[in-house]
């Protein structure tokens, strides 16, 4: 099954990260082995015994949005976004070293790209698989036929 967010029924705001000293921001001049190097960590952190690869092409596209996340100025994590339309966007990857666990920086991004992208106007945000712990977001919905 496939989710995503009402936006309209979110409240999250984009200061929540910084309450934990982390600072998040929309890159245009994307690194993308910078990028790489997070995503290998995240997957061997992970222990996932199958990825779908990234390529550098991706966070090139001109509908691509790359939201870069630092914690005292190292870039630690980073969600790759798709526009698909002015109302429509999808988390396509989201990647992080996991330096700090308990930052809980999973959560924390979908919190940051629901409020950046409800205060830009879009209504939907993809969200790909309907994994449990997404079910306890705010506007989370199970996409049927349009």
């Amino acid at each position: 099954m496939h989710a995503r967010i009402d936006l309209e029924q979110t409240n999250y705001s984009m200061t929540d990260i910084a309450s934990v000293g982390i600072k998040a921001q929309l890159i245009r001049e994307i690194n993308t082995d910078e990028l790489d190097s997070i995503y290998v960590e995240y997957c061997q952190y992970k222990k996932f015994p199958s990825v779908m690869p990234l390529f550098g092409e991706e966070y090139l596209y001109p509908q691509a949005d790359v939201i870069a996340y630092y914690d005292t100025n190292i870039m630690v994590a980073f969600t790759l976004m798709f526009r698909y339309n002015t109302k429509n966007v999808a988390a396509n990857q989201f990647a992080w070293t996991y330096h700090n666990p308990k930052l809980r920086l999973g959560i924390r991004s979908l919190h940051y790209t629901c409020a950046y992208y409800k205060s830009e106007g879009y209504k939907h945000l993809y969200l790909g698989d309907a994994a449990a712990y997404k079910k306890y977001l705010d506007g989370f919905e199970i996409c049927g036929p349009i």
